[in-house]
Protein backbone atom coordinates (compact mmCIF):
# COMPACT_ATOMS: atom_id res chain seq x y z
CA UNK A 1 0.00 0.00 0.00
CA UNK A 2 2.63 2.22 0.60
CA UNK A 3 4.39 2.17 -2.87
CA UNK A 4 4.50 1.03 -5.92
CA UNK A 5 5.98 -2.62 -6.56
CA UNK A 6 7.80 -4.18 -9.35
CA UNK A 7 6.45 -7.64 -11.13
CA UNK A 8 9.67 -9.38 -9.29
CA UNK A 9 9.23 -7.62 -6.02
CA UNK A 10 8.60 -9.77 -3.69
CA UNK A 11 7.92 -13.50 -3.39
CA UNK A 12 3.77 -13.06 -4.27
CA UNK A 13 3.03 -10.26 -5.79
CA UNK A 14 0.14 -10.76 -7.91
CA UNK A 15 -1.54 -12.44 -4.15
CA UNK A 16 -0.60 -9.20 -2.56
CA UNK A 17 -2.31 -6.92 -5.03
CA UNK A 18 -5.19 -9.29 -4.70
CA UNK A 19 -5.23 -9.09 -1.03
CA UNK A 20 -5.41 -5.28 -0.86
CA UNK A 21 -7.93 -4.99 -3.68
CA UNK A 22 -10.18 -7.27 -1.68
CA UNK A 23 -9.53 -4.74 1.87
CA UNK A 24 -9.47 -1.11 0.56
CA UNK A 25 -10.54 -0.39 4.06
CA UNK A 26 -7.42 -2.02 5.76
CA UNK A 27 -4.75 -0.84 3.01
CA UNK A 28 -6.13 2.93 3.43
CA UNK A 29 -5.40 2.21 6.99
CA UNK A 30 -2.19 1.23 6.29
CA UNK A 31 -2.28 -1.59 8.87
CA UNK A 32 0.89 -3.43 9.45
CA UNK A 33 -0.36 -6.62 8.60
CA UNK A 34 -2.83 -8.26 5.64
CA UNK A 35 -2.65 -12.11 5.93
CA UNK A 36 -2.78 -14.83 3.60
CA UNK A 37 -2.94 -18.14 3.60
CA UNK A 38 0.11 -18.88 1.66
CA UNK A 39 2.60 -20.91 2.59
CA UNK A 40 6.17 -18.76 2.69
CA UNK A 41 8.60 -21.71 2.23
CA UNK A 42 6.45 -23.44 -0.22
CA UNK A 43 5.75 -20.57 -2.39
CA UNK A 44 9.36 -19.43 -2.29
CA UNK A 45 9.82 -23.07 -3.65
CA UNK A 46 7.55 -22.82 -6.27
CA UNK A 47 8.88 -19.59 -7.01
CA UNK A 48 12.39 -21.21 -7.30
CA UNK A 49 11.47 -24.23 -9.29
CA UNK A 50 9.62 -22.81 -12.11
CA UNK A 51 12.23 -20.33 -12.79
CA UNK A 52 14.89 -23.16 -13.05
CA UNK A 53 12.67 -24.53 -15.38
CA UNK A 54 12.51 -21.49 -17.29
CA UNK A 55 16.28 -21.16 -17.63
CA UNK A 56 16.50 -24.79 -19.06
CA UNK A 57 14.23 -24.30 -21.49
CA UNK A 58 15.53 -20.84 -22.19
CA UNK A 59 16.33 -22.11 -26.04
CA UNK A 60 12.83 -23.25 -26.94
CA UNK A 61 11.30 -20.21 -26.73
CA UNK A 62 9.59 -20.44 -23.46
CA UNK A 63 9.39 -17.48 -21.16
CA UNK A 64 6.16 -17.88 -18.49
CA UNK A 65 4.51 -20.12 -16.30
CA UNK A 66 2.39 -20.08 -13.62
CA UNK A 67 1.87 -22.32 -10.56
CA UNK A 68 -1.19 -22.74 -7.85
CA UNK A 69 -1.21 -25.13 -4.85
CA UNK A 70 -4.61 -25.70 -3.05
CA UNK A 71 -5.42 -27.14 -0.39
CA UNK A 72 -8.06 -30.09 -0.78
CA UNK A 73 -9.82 -29.96 2.69
CA UNK A 74 -10.11 -26.19 3.05
CA UNK A 75 -9.59 -24.71 -0.79
CA UNK A 76 -7.27 -22.82 1.17
CA UNK A 77 -4.02 -21.33 -2.17
CA UNK A 78 -0.77 -22.45 -0.50
CA UNK A 79 1.14 -21.16 -3.20
CA UNK A 80 0.30 -18.73 -5.90
CA UNK A 81 3.05 -17.91 -8.47
CA UNK A 82 1.45 -16.01 -11.13
CA UNK A 83 4.41 -15.41 -13.60
CA UNK A 84 8.43 -16.66 -13.98
CA UNK A 85 9.03 -12.73 -12.60
CA UNK A 86 12.16 -11.24 -13.78
CA UNK A 87 12.51 -13.85 -16.38
CA UNK A 88 8.92 -12.88 -18.18
CA UNK A 89 8.30 -10.08 -20.49
CA UNK A 90 5.32 -9.63 -19.12
CA UNK A 91 5.61 -10.07 -15.75
CA UNK A 92 2.15 -8.15 -14.92
CA UNK A 93 0.40 -10.59 -16.65
CA UNK A 94 -1.40 -13.11 -13.71
CA UNK A 95 -0.48 -16.40 -15.36
CA UNK A 96 -3.22 -18.00 -12.40
CA UNK A 97 -6.02 -15.93 -13.66
CA UNK A 98 -5.09 -15.58 -17.64
CA UNK A 99 -7.35 -17.76 -20.16
CA UNK A 100 -5.45 -20.54 -21.85
CA UNK A 101 -6.51 -23.73 -24.06
CA UNK A 102 -6.06 -26.67 -21.88
CA UNK A 103 -5.78 -29.65 -24.20
CA UNK A 104 -5.70 -32.75 -22.72
CA UNK A 105 -6.63 -31.83 -19.13
CA UNK A 106 -10.47 -32.00 -19.66
CA UNK A 107 -10.25 -35.66 -20.78
CA UNK A 108 -10.40 -36.73 -17.18
CA UNK A 109 -13.78 -35.17 -16.77
CA UNK A 110 -15.04 -36.41 -19.95
CA UNK A 111 -14.01 -39.75 -18.99
CA UNK A 112 -15.90 -38.98 -15.63
CA UNK A 113 -18.51 -37.88 -16.87
CA UNK A 114 -19.33 -40.97 -19.42
CA UNK A 115 -18.21 -43.36 -16.37
CA UNK A 116 -21.22 -41.53 -14.16
CA UNK A 117 -23.67 -41.95 -16.99
CA UNK A 118 -22.99 -45.74 -17.27
CA UNK A 119 -21.72 -45.14 -20.90
CA UNK A 120 -18.12 -46.59 -19.97
CA UNK A 121 -15.75 -48.64 -17.06
CA UNK A 122 -12.26 -48.53 -16.55
CA UNK A 123 -12.35 -51.40 -18.88
CA UNK A 124 -14.32 -51.18 -21.83
CA UNK A 125 -12.77 -50.85 -25.18
CA UNK A 126 -12.40 -48.32 -27.39
CA UNK A 127 -11.07 -47.87 -30.55
CA UNK A 128 -8.19 -45.73 -31.28
CA UNK A 129 -7.92 -45.90 -35.16
CA UNK A 130 -8.64 -43.05 -37.88
CA UNK A 131 -12.02 -41.53 -37.90
CA UNK A 132 -14.31 -38.97 -39.97
CA UNK A 133 -16.87 -37.54 -37.41
CA UNK A 134 -19.95 -35.47 -39.36
CA UNK A 135 -20.35 -31.75 -38.23
CA UNK A 136 -22.11 -28.71 -39.41
CA UNK A 137 -19.00 -27.52 -40.59
CA UNK A 138 -17.65 -30.78 -42.64
CA UNK A 139 -15.49 -33.78 -41.28
CA UNK A 140 -13.53 -33.92 -37.83
CA UNK A 141 -10.87 -35.80 -38.49
CA UNK A 142 -8.63 -36.28 -34.72
CA UNK A 143 -5.28 -37.14 -34.66
CA UNK A 144 -3.36 -38.43 -31.33
CA UNK A 145 0.23 -36.25 -30.25
CA UNK A 146 2.50 -39.02 -32.20
CA UNK A 147 -0.02 -39.30 -34.97
CA UNK A 148 0.12 -43.39 -34.80
CA UNK A 149 -2.92 -45.55 -33.49
CA UNK A 150 -2.92 -48.46 -30.91
CA UNK A 151 -6.05 -50.00 -32.30
CA UNK A 152 -8.33 -51.65 -29.49
CA UNK A 153 -7.50 -50.07 -26.01
CA UNK A 154 -9.25 -49.98 -22.61
CA UNK A 155 -10.30 -46.57 -21.09
CA UNK A 156 -7.81 -47.14 -18.18
CA UNK A 157 -5.30 -47.07 -21.55
CA UNK A 158 -6.67 -44.36 -23.24
CA UNK A 159 -6.93 -41.62 -20.44
CA UNK A 160 -3.78 -42.85 -18.85
CA UNK A 161 -1.76 -42.36 -22.30
CA UNK A 162 -3.90 -39.57 -23.33
CA UNK A 163 -4.69 -40.87 -26.54
CA UNK A 164 -6.70 -37.95 -28.07
CA UNK A 165 -9.28 -40.49 -31.00
CA UNK A 166 -10.99 -42.59 -28.18
CA UNK A 167 -11.61 -39.26 -26.00
CA UNK A 168 -13.30 -37.76 -29.00
CA UNK A 169 -15.39 -40.49 -29.48
CA UNK A 170 -16.58 -40.68 -25.90
CA UNK A 171 -17.68 -37.14 -26.33
CA UNK A 172 -19.87 -38.14 -28.77
CA UNK A 173 -21.38 -40.99 -26.20
CA UNK A 174 -21.64 -37.72 -24.46
CA UNK A 175 -22.49 -34.80 -26.19
CA UNK A 176 -20.88 -31.63 -26.56
CA UNK A 177 -23.83 -29.84 -24.68
CA UNK A 178 -23.93 -32.24 -21.85
CA UNK A 179 -19.98 -31.91 -21.56
CA UNK A 180 -20.10 -28.36 -21.63
CA UNK A 181 -22.59 -28.46 -18.71
CA UNK A 182 -20.50 -30.64 -16.71
CA UNK A 183 -17.65 -28.03 -16.96
CA UNK A 184 -19.87 -25.42 -16.18
CA UNK A 185 -20.75 -27.41 -12.86
CA UNK A 186 -17.48 -27.64 -11.90
CA UNK A 187 -16.29 -24.11 -11.82
CA UNK A 188 -15.24 -24.12 -15.53
CA UNK A 189 -16.45 -20.60 -16.90
CA UNK A 190 -16.15 -21.47 -20.27
CA UNK A 191 -17.63 -18.05 -22.92
CA UNK A 192 -19.13 -20.20 -24.95
CA UNK A 193 -21.33 -22.96 -25.17
CA UNK A 194 -21.03 -27.05 -26.15
CA UNK A 195 -22.43 -26.63 -29.61
CA UNK A 196 -19.67 -23.88 -30.12
CA UNK A 197 -16.66 -25.81 -29.50
CA UNK A 198 -18.09 -29.00 -30.48
CA UNK A 199 -16.78 -32.63 -30.59
CA UNK A 200 -12.51 -30.89 -29.99
CA UNK A 201 -14.06 -29.64 -26.64
CA UNK A 202 -12.84 -33.52 -25.66
CA UNK A 203 -9.18 -31.91 -26.49
CA UNK A 204 -10.05 -28.73 -24.78
CA UNK A 205 -10.16 -26.22 -27.83
CA UNK A 206 -12.00 -23.60 -25.41
CA UNK A 207 -9.65 -21.49 -22.61
CA UNK A 208 -9.47 -21.54 -19.17
CA UNK A 209 -8.00 -20.20 -16.25
CA UNK A 210 -5.09 -22.39 -14.04
CA UNK A 211 -7.35 -21.02 -10.80
CA UNK A 212 -10.35 -22.45 -12.38
CA UNK A 213 -8.87 -25.79 -13.82
CA UNK A 214 -7.01 -26.88 -10.40
CA UNK A 215 -10.30 -26.18 -8.50
CA UNK A 216 -12.07 -28.48 -10.58
CA UNK A 217 -9.01 -31.42 -10.35
CA UNK A 218 -9.61 -30.01 -6.29
CA UNK A 219 -13.26 -31.97 -6.92
CA UNK A 220 -11.83 -34.79 -8.23
CA UNK A 221 -9.65 -35.40 -4.58
CA UNK A 222 -12.72 -34.79 -3.15
CA UNK A 223 -15.65 -37.24 -4.57
CA UNK A 224 -16.50 -34.89 -7.09
CA UNK A 225 -17.38 -32.07 -4.53
CA UNK A 226 -16.89 -28.61 -5.50
CA UNK A 227 -16.02 -25.41 -3.13
CA UNK A 228 -14.78 -22.20 -3.96
CA UNK A 229 -10.91 -21.71 -3.00
CA UNK A 230 -9.69 -19.25 -0.52
CA UNK A 231 -6.57 -16.87 -0.67
CA UNK A 232 -7.54 -14.94 2.89
CA UNK A 233 -7.90 -17.11 5.82
CA UNK A 234 -11.17 -17.51 7.67
CA UNK A 235 -13.26 -18.83 4.81
CA UNK A 236 -15.04 -22.25 5.46
CA UNK A 237 -15.17 -24.26 2.63
CA UNK A 238 -19.45 -24.93 1.09
CA UNK A 239 -19.03 -28.46 -0.92
CA UNK A 240 -21.49 -29.24 -3.28
CA UNK A 241 -21.60 -32.26 -5.42
CA UNK A 242 -20.54 -31.54 -8.90
CA UNK A 243 -19.78 -35.25 -10.25
CA UNK A 244 -20.67 -38.93 -8.92
CA UNK A 245 -18.02 -39.61 -6.07
CA UNK A 246 -17.65 -43.20 -7.82
CA UNK A 247 -16.39 -41.82 -11.47
CA UNK A 248 -14.39 -39.61 -9.58
CA UNK A 249 -12.52 -42.02 -7.84
CA UNK A 250 -12.21 -44.62 -11.12
CA UNK A 251 -10.70 -41.67 -12.73
CA UNK A 252 -8.21 -40.88 -9.54
CA UNK A 253 -7.65 -44.66 -9.52
CA UNK A 254 -6.31 -44.49 -13.53
CA UNK A 255 -4.02 -41.60 -13.47
CA UNK A 256 -1.99 -42.65 -10.57
CA UNK A 257 -1.50 -45.91 -12.59
CA UNK A 258 1.38 -45.52 -13.61
CA UNK A 259 1.37 -48.61 -16.26
CA UNK A 260 -1.50 -47.04 -18.24
CA UNK A 261 1.19 -44.39 -18.55
CA UNK A 262 3.30 -46.45 -20.36
CA UNK A 263 2.71 -46.39 -23.84
CA UNK A 264 2.84 -42.35 -24.23
CA UNK A 265 5.12 -41.53 -21.27
CA UNK A 266 7.30 -44.70 -21.06
CA UNK A 267 8.30 -46.45 -17.83
CA UNK A 268 9.91 -44.20 -15.97
CA UNK A 269 8.22 -40.37 -16.60
CA UNK A 270 8.69 -37.52 -13.94
CA UNK A 271 5.13 -38.17 -13.28
CA UNK A 272 5.62 -41.04 -11.26
CA UNK A 273 6.54 -40.50 -8.02
CA UNK A 274 7.02 -41.81 -4.22
CA UNK A 275 3.94 -41.57 -2.79
CA UNK A 276 0.39 -41.88 -4.14
CA UNK A 277 -0.65 -39.24 -6.68
CA UNK A 278 -2.76 -38.95 -9.28
CA UNK A 279 -1.83 -36.64 -12.29
CA UNK A 280 -2.72 -34.86 -15.70
CA UNK A 281 -0.35 -33.00 -18.44
CA UNK A 282 -2.15 -31.57 -21.62
CA UNK A 283 -0.72 -29.78 -24.43
CA UNK A 284 -2.79 -26.82 -26.31
CA UNK A 285 -2.46 -26.70 -30.11
CA UNK A 286 0.98 -25.68 -31.67
CA UNK A 287 2.25 -25.82 -28.38
CA UNK A 288 1.04 -22.74 -27.19
CA UNK A 289 0.20 -24.05 -23.96
CA UNK A 290 1.46 -27.49 -21.73
CA UNK A 291 -0.13 -28.04 -18.27
CA UNK A 292 0.92 -30.86 -15.41
CA UNK A 293 -2.52 -30.98 -13.12
CA UNK A 294 -2.71 -33.28 -10.34
CA UNK A 295 -3.16 -34.45 -6.73
CA UNK A 296 -2.33 -36.38 -3.61
CA UNK A 297 -4.45 -37.34 -0.38
CA UNK A 298 -3.58 -33.58 0.76
CA UNK A 299 -2.82 -31.04 -1.98
CA UNK A 300 -4.20 -30.34 -5.60
CA UNK A 301 -0.88 -29.19 -7.42
CA UNK A 302 -1.40 -27.38 -10.97
CA UNK A 303 1.49 -25.91 -13.55
CA UNK A 304 1.16 -23.82 -16.82
CA UNK A 305 4.10 -22.88 -19.30
CA UNK A 306 4.05 -20.91 -22.10
CA UNK A 307 4.48 -17.62 -23.35
CA UNK A 308 2.01 -15.18 -22.27
CA UNK A 309 1.99 -13.39 -25.53
CA UNK A 310 0.42 -17.07 -27.34
CA UNK A 311 3.84 -17.64 -29.36
CA UNK A 312 4.37 -21.34 -29.68
CA UNK A 313 7.01 -23.25 -27.94
CA UNK A 314 9.66 -25.20 -29.60
CA UNK A 315 8.84 -29.00 -29.06
CA UNK A 316 7.76 -28.33 -25.28
CA UNK A 317 4.94 -30.80 -24.14
CA UNK A 318 3.23 -31.35 -21.02
CA UNK A 319 5.88 -33.72 -19.76
CA UNK A 320 8.67 -31.90 -20.58
CA UNK A 321 7.52 -28.39 -19.58
CA UNK A 322 5.55 -28.41 -16.69
CA UNK A 323 5.50 -31.55 -15.52
CA UNK A 324 9.25 -31.32 -13.63
CA UNK A 325 7.88 -28.35 -11.72
CA UNK A 326 4.79 -30.40 -10.48
CA UNK A 327 7.11 -33.39 -9.35
CA UNK A 328 8.96 -31.23 -7.62
CA UNK A 329 6.43 -29.41 -5.59
CA UNK A 330 4.84 -32.24 -4.55
CA UNK A 331 7.98 -33.70 -3.80
CA UNK A 332 8.45 -30.98 -1.15
CA UNK A 333 5.03 -31.23 -0.33
CA UNK A 334 5.64 -34.83 0.79
CA UNK A 335 9.17 -34.93 1.67
CA UNK A 336 7.94 -36.15 5.33
CA UNK A 337 4.53 -36.59 4.90
CA UNK A 338 2.70 -39.56 3.48
CA UNK A 339 0.04 -39.77 0.88
CA UNK A 340 -2.62 -42.59 0.73
CA UNK A 341 -4.37 -43.60 -2.02
CA UNK A 342 -8.41 -43.03 -1.33
CA UNK A 343 -11.03 -45.51 -0.62
CA UNK A 344 -13.41 -47.17 -3.03
CA UNK A 345 -17.03 -45.13 -1.96
CA UNK A 346 -19.91 -47.55 -2.39
CA UNK A 347 -21.23 -48.71 -5.26
CA UNK A 348 -17.38 -49.10 -6.81
CA UNK A 349 -16.80 -52.41 -7.91
CA UNK A 350 -13.33 -53.92 -8.51
CA UNK A 351 -13.11 -56.83 -10.44
CA UNK A 352 -10.30 -58.65 -13.21
CA UNK A 353 -11.55 -58.12 -16.59
CA UNK A 354 -10.70 -60.21 -19.33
Amino acid sequence: ARRAFTPSDGVAPHVARRLLASAPAQASAMQDTLRSTLDGALQRLAVESLQRQMRELRGRNVTDGAVLVLDNASGEVLAWVGSSGELSQAAEVDGVLALRQPGSTLKPFLYAQAIAQRRLTAASLVHDAPAQIATAGGLYIPQNYDRQFKGWVSVRQALGSSLNVPAVRSLVMVSPDAFFAQLRRLGLALRESGGYYGYSLALGSSEVRLLELANAYRALANGGRVSPVAYAPGARAAFTQALDAGAAFIVGDILADANARVPTFGSDSVLNTRFWSAVKTGTSKDMRDNWAMGWSQRYTVGVWVGNAGGSPMHDVSGSSGAAPIWADVMAWLHRGAPSHAPRPPAGVLRQPVR
